[in-house]
């Protein structure tokens, strides 16, 4: 089993940064892709972006590119989002996940930290 463990959310203004934090715990080695997923009050959840712990190569979302980058620690126990230029539509909670490899679907996921962004 794999446990994810998110922080780092808060309210911010328009235009401010926050950086997240996803720890992850227990059999870690079993995770191939990490990625951050979000979901706004009445909407559904949106993939974020993403990172390869084997190749180290990240993706993202059209409506993120060149303000949020993934990355994580040398260890590779923890990802990070750090979000730059943030704006009011960003506001969601945030959740990171991992994927096994050969899953279809992200296997584990965490609880969640609150985005906030005031206009």
């Amino acid at each position: 089993q794999v446990q994810l463990v998110e922080s780092g959310g808060g309210l911010v203004q328009a235009g401010g940064s926050l950086r997240l934090s996803c720890a992850a715990s227990g059999r870690t080695s079993t995770i191939l892709l990490v990625g951050w997923f979000r979901q706004a009050p009445g909407k559904e959840r949106e993939f974020v972006a993403s990172l390869s712990r084997d190749t180290g190569r990240p993706n993202y979302a059209d409506s993120v590119k060149g303000r949020f980058t993934i990355s994580s620690d040398n260890a590779k126990t923890t990802v990070y989002l750090q979000m730059n230029s943030l704006k009011p539509e960003d506001t969601a909670v945030y959740f990171c996940a991992g994927k096994m490899p050969f899953s279809a679907r992200y296997n584990y996921w965490g609880h969640g930290t609150q985005v906030t962004v005031s206009s």
